[in-house]
């Protein structure tokens, strides 16, 4: 069984549904979903938009390898209406990424494992410091807390209320 951290989240559309539909998605085709960090509100990372994101990271346990999970998360994300055009960031109902594959290093044409920004992107780090403060980047060889302390990013970012998400 292989432990993989996720990092969910999108801005258009009704939030709340498509984390509901997103979770589905992930239990019914990529693995059981063990931790859930809250539910964080966002600005748009490396883009504008007017719309807020929400965010969070999911820890599963799977006995996908990284590029079958890879193959179902492009199918998920399509479900959602998701292009990928190359182009840049974009507003989204939902995008999901893989963080971590165990503690395993993959660099391939098609996939960085750990995810090349995580260590950059407050919107990451502040919910997987908060499901997994003591796991270490197998690359950087920092914590998830330790990277959220070093973390340049400082955009705003507040807890969804627990009544509005399941």
């Amino acid at each position: 069984m292989h432990q993989v951290f996720l990092s969910i989240g999108g801005n258009l559309g009704n939030k709340r549904a498509n984390f509901d539909k997103v979770y589905t998605h992930i239990q019914n085709e990529l693995g059981c979903i063990v931790l859930r960090s809250s539910v964080y509100e966002t600005p748009a990372w490396g883009f504008v938009s007017e719309d807020s994101f929400w965010n969070q990271v999911l820890c599963i346990e799977t006995l996908l390898n990284p590029s079958e999970i890879l193959e179902k998360i492009k199918k998920i994300d399509a479900a959602f209406g998701r292009k990928r055009s190359g182009n840049g960031y974009s507003s989204r109902e939902m995008d999901i990424d893989i963080l971590y594959f165990d503690d395993n290093i993959i660099n391939t044409e098609n996939l960085t494992i750990p995810h090349p920004l995580l260590h950059n992107r407050l919107f990451v780090l502040v919910p997987l410091a908060e499901i997994a403060p003591d796991f270490v980047h197998p690359v950087l060889k920092l914590s998830s807390l330790e990277m959220l302390n070093n973390c340049e990013d400082k955009s705003e970012i507040k807890k969804v209320n627990n009544d509005v998400i399941s």
